[in-house]
């Protein structure tokens, strides 16, 4: 499970620094590779909810294989893509693979492991390997790309997936699947379809000399729309993907909406560092992956630190400490690429969005937890990690795709998605101002299991 665990999390990083590679030879701009990490992240956060329900349905051991085998299979089939089409819809796939395998991976893991200290320990062992599966993401990419070339960082993973999936077979005990219970269908098609078309329309609207003028509108349009048909299918299910009860504690919802917010602005990071390095400077992959060490170093220092003031200072000074940190990050993006510096004087931006990671999700999963039933902590869990990585996705395709969108040339894309950014932080902030904990709720989450997937 951790195996599976560490490439999945190496997925949602390693591409970073692979993008120019890959742009490079499939003729796509820095507009368009929004596609390659968007994709992975909306299908991966859209089909969560639904991929925990499947193991309820159909038994974890099933469910495990299925999403593991699609996630090897995408894997294999975006390191062997002959298009940039073909590599989009391989990276939508790898996220389908990852919702349907993690929530049964995870599950697995409750039911072999007894509560209490080994529990506790094999949670512990799983938030580690994901801690370093997407820092070392980072550096792994540029080396892979530069001495295999960008086609390797798909295709690397594929071995050991094969290993989880005969591991799985012999290791992984079969169990009788819970009472059957209608499978909110229509409620995950639109969880899916909302964001996408939501990308679809930035992406197309940025283009400068579009040759369908009326796809952004429809695409926007039909965007809302899925969000609106969302929300009324969700109300009337009687097996809703997001049961309403959750969202109706109000320093939850402030949360997810903080989660969302932030998550855009750490995401959007991620891209400026390897844009700046490799377009605007000439940084060869490697030579990238190396400069984005600190940046790793510093969030493995951040998560060993944070838990420890948490209890100390509660978790909104936490959240609006990361929210600052990040919003200093990206005012020094901006500041280095105006002043067109060297690399290594990016390091304080990755310093400062370590430290905004560490403090600002964190504090914002443990809020997002806070008061929920035993029945709804998976469910809450789940939908504060959808809202990290849809918020995620969201970032990228606004910031980055306004940004760096031809439409816009003149203007300098480093800046335009920095301050995007920040405004978007500002608003953040205001929401995190607004989340009150009674004070026995800040004690309680002083110390939780770790989360499975920390991002």
């Amino acid at each position: 499970m951790a195996m599976l665990q560490f490439f999945i999390a190496v997925d949602v990083t390693v591409v970073n620094v692979a993008l120019p590679s890959i742009g490079a030879g499939f003729g796509a701009d820095a507009h368009e590779l929004t596609w390659a990490v968007v994709g992975y992240t909306v299908t991966g956060g859209g089909l969560l909810m639904l991929g925990g329900r499947l193991g309820d349905v159909f038994g974890r051991r099933p469910v495990l294989l299925l999403g593991t085998a699609v996630f090897g299979a995408a894997s294999l089939l975006a390191g062997l893509a002959p298009s940039f089409g073909v590599l989009v819809a391989a990276r939508l796939l790898q996220g389908a693979g990852e919702a349907i395998a993690l929530p049964a991976a995870m599950a697995v893991i409750v039911l072999m492991f007894p509560e209490g200290p080994r529990r506790s320990r094999a949670l512990s062992v799983w938030a580690a390997v994901a801690s370093c599966g997407l820092v070392l993401g980072f550096v792994l990419s540029g080396i892979i790309t530069e001495l295999l070339g960008w086609r390797w960082v798909f295709l690397v993973s594929v071995p050991f997936i094969l290993v989880v999936l005969v591991a799985a077979v012999f290791l992984v005990p079969g169990e009788r699947p819970a009472e059957p219970a209608p499978l909110d269908l229509p409620g995950a098609f639109l969880l899916v379809a909302a964001p996408l078309l939501f990308t679809l329309g930035v992406v197309e609207a940025g283009e400068a000399d579009g040759g369908t003028p009326w796809t952004p509108p429809v695409a926007l349009a039909g965007a809302v729309a899925a969000g609106a048909l969302f929300i009324r299918v969700e109300r009337r299910s009687r097996n809703p993907l997001v049961p309403l009860r959750v969202l109706r504690n109000r320093p939850r919802v402030l949360a997810n909406l903080a989660t969302a917010l932030l998550s855009a602005a750490l995401s959007t990071s991620f891209l400026l560092f390897t844009y700046y390095l490799q377009d605007r400077l000439g940084a060869g992959p490697l030579q990238a992956g190396m400069t984005m060490l600190p940046l790793a170093v510093s969030l493995i220092v951040v998560s060993v630190l944070v838990p420890r003031l948490l209890g100390r200072w509660g978790p909104q000074v936490c959240v609006l400490t990361g929210i600052g940190f990040t919003a200093a990050a990206m005012a020094a993006i901006a500041l280095v690429a105006s002043v067109g510096a060297a690399g290594p004087a990016l390091i304080p931006a990755m310093v400062l969005i370590a430290a905004g990671m560490g403090f600002g999700l964190v504090g914002l999963q443990y809020v997002a937890v806070t008061g929920v039933s035993e029945d709804d902590a998976g469910i809450a869990s789940g939908v504060q990690r959808a809202a990290d990585q849809l918020g995620g996705s969201t970032g990228v395709t606004v910031y980055v795709g306004i940004g760096f969108a031809p439409a816009l040339d003149g203007v300098d894309p480093f800046l335009a998605g920095s301050c995007l950014a920040i405004a978007g932080l500002a608003v953040a902030g205001v929401v995190a101002g607004r989340i009150s904990l009674p004070a026995e709720g800040v004690t309680r989450t002083a110390g939780p299991e770790p989360r499975p997937s920390e991002e």
